[in-house]
């Protein structure tokens, strides 16, 4: 992988994490979706300043990966993405003060070892 795909993937993964980070910020201050509330919750999606800063930098991870896909082979640029959850487990406990229960810990160190050997047979 070149510097300028490197650059790709790692810009693809940053938009995407920071993307969850917002969606998550942006749903926490809608709160609880309900029968009673869910109209004007969807309305309030369009106003939350989180979600749209979300969505907008999911849009930019997207067209970063395809930018990537224009370069690298999908069987490698997929897995490599897939250090996305990674990231979003990590910012969900620091940030957002989540467990991380064995069960998920092994999961993110498999994600990560599969990503390695992915990546060291290209």
């Amino acid at each position: 992988m070149t510097i300028q795909e490197l650059g790709l993937l790692l810009g693809s993964i940053v938009a995407s994490v920071v993307g969850q980070f917002l969606l998550k910020a942006g749903a926490l201050r809608l709160g609880k979706v309900t029968g009673d509330n869910w109209l004007s919750h969807l309305l309030s999606m369009v106003t939350t300043w989180e979600l749209v800063a979300g969505l907008t930098a999911y849009g930019l991870g997207a067209i970063t990966y395809i930018l990537l896909l224009t370069r690298v082979k999908l069987s490698i640029a997929a897995p490599s993405v897939s250090l996305i959850y990674v990231f979003t487990v990590l910012i969900g406990v620091v940030a957002f003060g989540e467990s991380l229960p064995i069960a998920r810990l092994v999961g993110v160190g498999l994600i990560m070892t599969g990503v390695v050997l992915v990546a060291s047979q290209s």
